[in-house]
């Protein structure tokens, strides 16, 4: 491994206080690729995230960004760390009180020189790329919920982050809504470079979009498969590979 991967994880242990939820996990995402952690409901997904984003510290194990070991307890080097990354939270996790420009603003007055009108620029620009150009002085009670996604991913990306990562973008929206949010990821992808880590467990997203998963499972406390969805669904043999991936009507997918 080097610094060509955007992440690399080696023997990584995740839980809380006594409890471990992930234990000897390694892997790795190229840069550029749109990576999803999957799989049912109190696997572990949103630990993981939680743990590569410094919001836990792994009780061991290492997690590198770019060839660089990344500690959470390391102040300085988690606010270096902040400036490379964006994260879109499961429900958007926007200021009530600020309107849409304030709210993409906000990383650029924390972690930027520029000037107020300068912030206010450059968060018109990022929320007309996510296509919410005239909704700059809204507040988000005043927009739909995948508008709130976009806005969120508008502030995500206020940075020109290296990698944005995704807590499960597609929770509560409806399918039409979703998949629109799915092409807006991919877009990112391909217009900036940027790697995209995406927590999920929604088969329409993963077999639309995603370059490769990991699947973790509640049973086994580490990766119970990782490679390309689609071949995973058509030829692995572990039955909770099979499971998870034959739940639902999506044999078009497999095709």
């Amino acid at each position: 491994m080097d610094a060509s991967y955007a992440i690399e994880a080696t023997g990584l242990q995740c839980g809380y206080e006594n409890k471990i939820v992930l234990r000897e996990l390694s892997f790795a995402v190229p840069k550029g690729e749109l990576f999803f952690i999957i799989g049912g409901s109190g696997c572990g997904k949103s630990t993981l995230l939680r743990h590569l984003i410094g919001l836990h510290q792994p009780t061991q194990g290492t997690v590198k960004f770019f060839g660089n070991v990344f500690d959470s307890r390391d102040q300085a080097a988690r606010r270096a760390l902040l400036k490379t990354f964006g994260v879109l939270f499961q429900s958007g996790a926007l200021w009530s009180s600020l309107t849409l420009r304030e709210n993409v603003a906000l990383p650029l007055e924390l972690h930027t020189s520029l000037s107020k009108r300068e912030r206010g620029d450059l968060a018109a620009l990022k929320l007309a790329q996510v296509g919410l150009a005239g909704f700059e002085e809204y507040y988000p009670s005043e927009i739909s919920g995948g508008m709130r996604k976009r806005a969120g991913l508008a502030r995500a990306l206020a940075l020109d982050p290296a990698i944005v990562f995704f807590d499960e973008p597609s929770a509560g929206l409806d399918p039409i809504t979703s998949r629109k949010l799915d092409e807006l990821i991919l877009q990112v992808r391909d217009t900036f470079g940027t790697t995209c880590v995406v927590v999920s467990h929604e088969l329409a997203s993963i077999f639309s979009i995603a370059d490769r998963v990991m699947l973790l499972a509640r049973d086994q406390p580490g990766c119970v498969a990782i490679g390309d969805p689609r071949q995973l669904a058509r030829t692995s043999d572990d039955p909770r590979v099979r499971e998870f991936f034959q739940h639902g009507d999506f044999s078009a997918q497999l095709a």
